[in-house]
């Protein structure tokens, strides 16, 4: 599992890229909340907008999971905490203000950057 990147993947790349060439300006793998032991893959601080980009592996994409079928006793209870820590992790980022984009890898890049300038640009004018 060493060799799975955590940050800095395809997906996550392609958008923060076509983000900074749009103008906008974000932190990488931060923590949104200093308390908090949560990284988001693109954090807004003065918009207070955390931006994930899930793995449909790690994350248990319903569209595109597939259980593996060797040692699903470990797999299983791992993904399912995966999901459970997200719901946790938007759960406090919301209470706190925060307003939480979450997005699976396999979304249209287009999509994903329209919702982010979207959200960005709304909170900022809040």
């Amino acid at each position: 599992m060493q060799g799975n990147r955590s940050r800095d993947t395809s997906p996550e790349m392609a958008v923060r890229r076509a983000l900074h060439a749009m103008g906008l300006r974000y932190r990488v793998h931060a923590r949104p909340l200093p308390e908090l032991r949560r990284t988001a893959d693109i954090v807004f601080r003065p918009a207070k907008v955390a931006v994930f980009i899930d793995g449909c592996f790690w994350h248990g994409c319903p569209e595109h999971y597939v259980a593996p079928s060797s040692n699903v006793e470990y797999w299983w209870p791992k993904i399912a905490r995966n999901q459970e820590r997200d719901r946790e992790t938007d759960d406090a980022l919301e209470a706190a203000g925060w307003m939480v984009a979450r997005f699976w890898e396999h979304d249209a890049e287009i999509r994903v950057i329209e919702a982010i300038t979207a959200a960005v640009r709304k909170r900022r004018l809040d």
